[in-house]
Protein backbone atom coordinates (compact mmCIF):
# COMPACT_ATOMS: atom_id res chain seq x y z
CA UNK A 1 0.00 0.00 0.00
CA UNK A 2 2.83 2.40 0.88
CA UNK A 3 4.53 1.71 -2.46
CA UNK A 4 1.27 2.46 -4.27
CA UNK A 5 0.88 5.78 -2.45
CA UNK A 6 4.51 6.70 -3.17
CA UNK A 7 4.08 5.87 -6.86
CA UNK A 8 0.92 7.99 -7.02
CA UNK A 9 2.64 10.97 -5.39
CA UNK A 10 5.60 10.70 -7.76
CA UNK A 11 3.20 10.51 -10.68
CA UNK A 12 1.47 13.69 -9.56
CA UNK A 13 4.83 15.42 -9.08
CA UNK A 14 5.99 14.73 -12.62
CA UNK A 15 2.55 15.46 -14.05
CA UNK A 16 2.47 18.92 -12.47
CA UNK A 17 5.23 20.12 -10.20
CA UNK A 18 3.22 21.49 -7.29
CA UNK A 19 6.28 23.19 -5.83
CA UNK A 20 7.21 25.33 -8.84
CA UNK A 21 6.67 29.07 -9.12
CA UNK A 22 6.19 30.24 -12.71
CA UNK A 23 5.57 33.52 -14.53
CA UNK A 24 5.13 34.32 -18.19
CA UNK A 25 5.29 38.10 -18.71
CA UNK A 26 4.75 40.38 -21.68
CA UNK A 27 7.93 42.46 -21.76
CA UNK A 28 6.17 45.48 -23.27
CA UNK A 29 3.41 45.93 -20.73
CA UNK A 30 4.66 43.95 -17.68
CA UNK A 31 1.38 42.06 -17.90
CA UNK A 32 1.50 38.52 -16.51
CA UNK A 33 -0.22 36.23 -19.00
CA UNK A 34 0.36 33.03 -17.04
CA UNK A 35 1.40 32.45 -13.45
CA UNK A 36 1.66 29.91 -10.68
CA UNK A 37 2.65 30.93 -7.16
CA UNK A 38 4.22 34.03 -8.67
CA UNK A 39 4.49 35.98 -5.40
CA UNK A 40 5.82 33.17 -3.23
CA UNK A 41 9.18 34.15 -1.75
CA UNK A 42 11.95 31.69 -2.55
CA UNK A 43 15.71 31.35 -2.81
CA UNK A 44 16.89 32.35 -6.30
CA UNK A 45 20.45 30.94 -6.40
CA UNK A 46 22.64 32.14 -9.30
CA UNK A 47 19.87 34.04 -11.09
CA UNK A 48 20.93 36.70 -8.55
CA UNK A 49 23.79 37.35 -10.97
CA UNK A 50 21.39 39.11 -13.34
CA UNK A 51 21.25 41.94 -10.81
CA UNK A 52 25.00 41.71 -10.19
CA UNK A 53 25.58 42.23 -13.92
CA UNK A 54 23.23 45.20 -14.14
CA UNK A 55 24.79 46.99 -11.18
CA UNK A 56 28.25 46.44 -12.67
CA UNK A 57 27.22 47.59 -16.15
CA UNK A 58 25.53 50.73 -14.84
CA UNK A 59 28.37 51.72 -12.52
CA UNK A 60 31.43 50.97 -14.63
CA UNK A 61 32.56 50.23 -18.19
CA UNK A 62 33.38 46.95 -19.89
CA UNK A 63 37.04 47.85 -20.40
CA UNK A 64 37.70 48.57 -16.72
CA UNK A 65 40.55 46.42 -15.38
CA UNK A 66 39.91 44.60 -12.11
CA UNK A 67 42.52 42.70 -10.13
CA UNK A 68 41.44 39.46 -8.46
CA UNK A 69 41.94 39.72 -4.69
CA UNK A 70 41.84 37.26 -1.80
CA UNK A 71 38.04 37.58 -1.49
CA UNK A 72 37.72 34.79 -4.09
CA UNK A 73 38.68 32.28 -1.40
CA UNK A 74 35.24 32.84 0.12
CA UNK A 75 33.64 31.43 -3.04
CA UNK A 76 32.73 27.81 -3.69
CA UNK A 77 30.38 25.85 -5.91
CA UNK A 78 30.29 26.97 -9.53
CA UNK A 79 33.61 28.67 -10.32
CA UNK A 80 35.66 30.25 -13.12
CA UNK A 81 38.83 29.32 -11.17
CA UNK A 82 40.45 32.71 -11.65
CA UNK A 83 43.48 33.26 -9.40
CA UNK A 84 44.42 35.94 -6.90
CA UNK A 85 46.59 38.62 -8.51
CA UNK A 86 45.30 38.07 -12.07
CA UNK A 87 43.78 41.04 -13.87
CA UNK A 88 40.70 40.94 -16.10
CA UNK A 89 38.44 43.44 -17.82
CA UNK A 90 34.89 43.79 -16.56
CA UNK A 91 33.76 42.23 -19.86
CA UNK A 92 35.87 39.13 -19.05
CA UNK A 93 34.49 38.85 -15.53
CA UNK A 94 30.87 39.36 -16.59
CA UNK A 95 31.28 36.63 -19.20
CA UNK A 96 32.64 34.29 -16.55
CA UNK A 97 29.82 35.34 -14.25
CA UNK A 98 26.93 34.83 -16.68
CA UNK A 99 28.22 31.89 -18.75
CA UNK A 100 30.18 29.78 -16.28
CA UNK A 101 28.18 31.19 -13.34
CA UNK A 102 31.39 31.83 -11.47
CA UNK A 103 30.85 32.70 -7.82
CA UNK A 104 34.47 33.82 -7.67
CA UNK A 105 33.77 36.22 -10.55
CA UNK A 106 30.77 37.59 -8.63
CA UNK A 107 32.89 38.46 -5.60
CA UNK A 108 35.63 39.94 -7.78
CA UNK A 109 33.13 42.16 -9.61
CA UNK A 110 31.39 43.32 -6.43
CA UNK A 111 34.68 44.23 -4.74
CA UNK A 112 36.19 45.69 -7.89
CA UNK A 113 33.40 48.11 -8.82
CA UNK A 114 32.82 49.68 -5.39
CA UNK A 115 33.06 48.73 -1.70
CA UNK A 116 31.32 45.37 -1.22
CA UNK A 117 28.61 46.57 1.19
CA UNK A 118 27.77 49.46 -1.12
CA UNK A 119 27.46 47.06 -4.06
CA UNK A 120 24.90 44.97 -2.13
CA UNK A 121 23.03 48.15 -1.16
CA UNK A 122 22.94 49.14 -4.83
CA UNK A 123 21.45 45.75 -5.72
CA UNK A 124 18.64 46.26 -3.23
CA UNK A 125 18.08 49.89 -4.20
CA UNK A 126 17.75 48.88 -7.84
CA UNK A 127 15.31 46.13 -6.86
CA UNK A 128 13.18 48.71 -5.07
CA UNK A 129 13.24 51.06 -8.07
CA UNK A 130 12.08 48.20 -10.28
CA UNK A 131 9.18 47.52 -7.87
CA UNK A 132 10.66 44.18 -6.84
CA UNK A 133 9.07 44.59 -3.43
CA UNK A 134 9.44 40.95 -2.37
CA UNK A 135 13.17 40.78 -3.08
CA UNK A 136 16.20 41.01 -0.79
CA UNK A 137 19.82 40.57 -1.89
CA UNK A 138 22.50 39.72 0.68
CA UNK A 139 25.26 38.66 -1.74
CA UNK A 140 26.22 39.00 -5.44
CA UNK A 141 26.37 35.27 -6.26
CA UNK A 142 23.30 33.45 -4.91
CA UNK A 143 24.97 30.95 -2.58
CA UNK A 144 22.61 30.51 0.33
CA UNK A 145 24.44 28.99 3.29
CA UNK A 146 25.59 32.07 5.21
CA UNK A 147 23.69 34.79 3.32
CA UNK A 148 20.53 34.47 1.26
CA UNK A 149 18.94 36.12 -1.75
CA UNK A 150 15.15 35.92 -1.68
CA UNK A 151 12.77 36.85 -4.47
CA UNK A 152 9.68 35.72 -6.39
CA UNK A 153 8.98 34.54 -9.90
CA UNK A 154 7.21 37.84 -10.59
CA UNK A 155 10.03 40.01 -9.26
CA UNK A 156 12.67 38.12 -11.23
CA UNK A 157 10.62 38.58 -14.41
CA UNK A 158 10.61 42.33 -13.70
CA UNK A 159 14.39 42.21 -13.34
CA UNK A 160 14.93 40.36 -16.62
CA UNK A 161 12.54 42.75 -18.37
CA UNK A 162 14.77 45.61 -17.26
CA UNK A 163 18.05 43.79 -17.95
CA UNK A 164 17.30 43.06 -21.62
CA UNK A 165 16.99 46.80 -22.28
CA UNK A 166 20.77 46.85 -21.85
CA UNK A 167 22.43 45.71 -25.09
CA UNK A 168 25.70 44.83 -23.34
CA UNK A 169 23.78 42.50 -21.05
CA UNK A 170 22.17 40.77 -24.02
CA UNK A 171 25.46 40.49 -25.90
CA UNK A 172 27.20 38.91 -22.92
CA UNK A 173 24.44 36.46 -22.02
CA UNK A 174 23.98 35.31 -25.65
CA UNK A 175 27.55 34.07 -25.94
CA UNK A 176 27.87 30.29 -26.03
CA UNK A 177 31.50 30.44 -24.92
CA UNK A 178 34.13 32.98 -23.98
CA UNK A 179 37.92 32.72 -24.09
CA UNK A 180 40.39 34.92 -22.24
CA UNK A 181 44.01 33.88 -21.78
CA UNK A 182 44.07 30.22 -20.85
CA UNK A 183 40.44 30.29 -19.68
CA UNK A 184 37.46 29.07 -21.71
CA UNK A 185 34.02 29.47 -20.16
CA UNK A 186 30.92 27.80 -21.60
CA UNK A 187 27.36 29.00 -21.26
CA UNK A 188 25.26 26.67 -19.09
CA UNK A 189 22.06 28.05 -20.59
CA UNK A 190 21.39 25.18 -23.02
CA UNK A 191 18.24 26.76 -24.41
CA UNK A 192 20.40 29.24 -26.32
CA UNK A 193 21.26 26.50 -28.80
CA UNK A 194 17.95 24.61 -28.54
CA UNK A 195 15.57 27.54 -29.11
CA UNK A 196 16.50 30.08 -31.76
CA UNK A 197 14.27 32.85 -30.40
CA UNK A 198 15.97 32.99 -27.00
CA UNK A 199 17.79 36.28 -26.43
CA UNK A 200 18.98 35.93 -22.83
CA UNK A 201 18.79 33.79 -19.74
CA UNK A 202 20.41 32.70 -16.50
CA UNK A 203 20.12 29.44 -14.64
CA UNK A 204 20.72 28.80 -10.96
CA UNK A 205 20.80 25.88 -8.58
CA UNK A 206 21.51 25.04 -4.98
CA UNK A 207 20.15 22.15 -2.93
CA UNK A 208 17.97 24.57 -0.99
CA UNK A 209 16.63 26.53 -3.96
CA UNK A 210 16.17 23.78 -6.50
CA UNK A 211 16.45 24.61 -10.20
CA UNK A 212 15.87 28.28 -11.01
CA UNK A 213 15.72 29.76 -14.50
CA UNK A 214 14.96 33.24 -15.85
CA UNK A 215 14.90 33.73 -19.62
CA UNK A 216 13.73 36.04 -22.39
CA UNK A 217 12.77 35.29 -25.99
CA UNK A 218 11.73 37.42 -28.96
CA UNK A 219 9.71 36.29 -31.97
CA UNK A 220 7.98 38.41 -34.63
CA UNK A 221 8.47 41.55 -32.55
CA UNK A 222 6.94 39.94 -29.45
CA UNK A 223 9.10 39.57 -26.33
CA UNK A 224 8.24 37.26 -23.46
CA UNK A 225 9.96 36.80 -20.09
CA UNK A 226 9.69 33.48 -18.24
CA UNK A 227 10.74 32.69 -14.68
CA UNK A 228 10.58 29.27 -13.07
CA UNK A 229 11.71 28.51 -9.53
CA UNK A 230 12.07 24.98 -8.17
CA UNK A 231 11.25 23.40 -11.56
CA UNK A 232 13.65 20.56 -12.53
CA UNK A 233 12.61 20.37 -16.19
CA UNK A 234 13.37 24.04 -16.73
CA UNK A 235 14.57 24.08 -20.35
CA UNK A 236 11.66 22.05 -21.71
CA UNK A 237 9.17 24.03 -19.66
CA UNK A 238 10.40 27.40 -20.93
CA UNK A 239 10.46 26.24 -24.54
CA UNK A 240 6.91 24.85 -24.33
CA UNK A 241 5.61 28.03 -22.70
CA UNK A 242 7.27 30.23 -25.33
CA UNK A 243 5.82 28.21 -28.18
CA UNK A 244 2.38 28.23 -26.61
CA UNK A 245 2.09 31.94 -25.84
CA UNK A 246 3.85 33.24 -28.93
CA UNK A 247 1.12 31.45 -30.90
CA UNK A 248 -1.74 32.85 -28.82
CA UNK A 249 -0.75 36.52 -28.65
CA UNK A 250 -0.08 39.30 -31.14
CA UNK A 251 1.63 42.64 -30.48
CA UNK A 252 -0.44 45.82 -30.79
CA UNK A 253 0.50 49.50 -30.52
CA UNK A 254 -2.06 50.79 -28.06
CA UNK A 255 -0.75 54.35 -27.67
CA UNK A 256 1.13 56.18 -30.41
CA UNK A 257 3.08 59.26 -29.28
CA UNK A 258 3.02 60.67 -32.83
CA UNK A 259 -0.74 60.62 -33.20
CA UNK A 260 -2.14 60.64 -29.67
CA UNK A 261 -2.89 64.29 -28.93
CA UNK A 262 -5.93 66.46 -28.39
CA UNK A 263 -6.97 69.97 -27.44
CA UNK A 264 -9.39 70.90 -24.69
CA UNK A 265 -11.51 73.86 -25.64
CA UNK A 266 -11.59 75.82 -22.43
CA UNK A 267 -10.30 79.20 -21.31
CA UNK A 268 -6.69 77.97 -21.54
CA UNK A 269 -7.05 75.99 -24.78
CA UNK A 270 -4.54 73.44 -23.49
CA UNK A 271 -3.10 70.90 -25.90
CA UNK A 272 -2.28 67.45 -24.43
CA UNK A 273 0.20 64.85 -25.67
CA UNK A 274 2.22 61.80 -24.56
CA UNK A 275 5.96 61.15 -24.85
CA UNK A 276 6.01 57.36 -25.20
CA UNK A 277 4.49 54.65 -27.35
CA UNK A 278 2.83 51.77 -25.54
CA UNK A 279 2.67 48.24 -26.95
CA UNK A 280 0.88 45.22 -25.55
CA UNK A 281 0.33 41.55 -26.34
CA UNK A 282 -3.30 40.60 -26.81
CA UNK A 283 -5.14 37.52 -27.93
CA UNK A 284 -7.91 37.90 -30.51
CA UNK A 285 -10.51 37.35 -27.80
CA UNK A 286 -9.12 40.20 -25.68
CA UNK A 287 -9.15 43.01 -28.22
CA UNK A 288 -12.73 44.07 -27.44
CA UNK A 289 -11.94 44.09 -23.70
CA UNK A 290 -9.37 46.86 -24.06
CA UNK A 291 -10.37 50.25 -22.69
CA UNK A 292 -8.58 53.60 -22.65
CA UNK A 293 -9.47 56.20 -20.04
CA UNK A 294 -8.27 59.83 -20.04
CA UNK A 295 -8.03 61.62 -16.69
CA UNK A 296 -7.91 65.42 -16.59
CA UNK A 297 -8.28 66.80 -13.10
CA UNK A 298 -6.36 68.47 -10.27
CA UNK A 299 -4.95 65.15 -9.00
CA UNK A 300 -3.75 63.61 -12.24
CA UNK A 301 -3.44 64.13 -15.97
CA UNK A 302 -2.86 60.76 -17.57
CA UNK A 303 -4.04 58.03 -19.89
CA UNK A 304 -4.94 54.67 -18.37
CA UNK A 305 -5.08 51.43 -20.34
CA UNK A 306 -7.42 48.75 -18.97
CA UNK A 307 -8.00 45.15 -19.95
CA UNK A 308 -11.52 44.50 -18.79
CA UNK A 309 -11.42 46.20 -15.38
CA UNK A 310 -7.73 45.66 -14.67
CA UNK A 311 -5.35 48.60 -14.99
CA UNK A 312 -2.44 47.57 -17.24
CA UNK A 313 -0.59 50.80 -17.97
CA UNK A 314 -0.56 54.49 -17.09
CA UNK A 315 0.97 57.12 -19.36
CA UNK A 316 1.54 60.69 -18.23
CA UNK A 317 -0.18 63.47 -20.17
CA UNK A 318 1.84 66.62 -20.90
CA UNK A 319 0.48 70.06 -21.63
CA UNK A 320 1.33 72.71 -24.17
CA UNK A 321 -0.61 75.85 -23.35
CA UNK A 322 -2.10 77.64 -26.32
CA UNK A 323 -0.23 80.88 -25.69
CA UNK A 324 3.13 79.09 -25.38
CA UNK A 325 2.57 77.11 -28.55
CA UNK A 326 1.57 80.25 -30.44
CA UNK A 327 4.68 82.14 -29.30
CA UNK A 328 6.90 79.18 -30.28
CA UNK A 329 5.42 79.14 -33.80
CA UNK A 330 5.89 82.91 -34.16
CA UNK A 331 9.55 82.64 -33.11
CA UNK A 332 10.11 79.94 -35.71
CA UNK A 333 8.49 82.04 -38.43
CA UNK A 334 10.61 85.07 -37.51
CA UNK A 335 13.77 82.94 -37.58
CA UNK A 336 13.12 81.81 -41.17
CA UNK A 337 12.36 85.30 -42.51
Amino acid sequence: MRKLILFFLLFLFFLDNVFASIVVMDADSKRVIYSKKMNEKKLIASTSKIMTSIIALENSNLDKKIKVDKEIYKAYGSMTYIKEGEEFSLRDLLSGLMLQSGNDAALTIANGIMPYDKFINEMNFKAYKLEMYNTVFENPHGLNDETKNISTAYDMALLMRYAIKNQDFIDITRQTKYKVGNYIWYNKNKLLTDYKYLISGKIGYTKKSGQVYVSAAKKDGKTLIITSIDEPDKFNLHKKLYEKYFNIYERYKILDKNTFSFKVNNKNNNHYYIKNDFYMLLSKEEIDDLKIKINLNEKKNNVEVYLKDKLIHTEQLYIIKYESALKKVKRMLLFWK
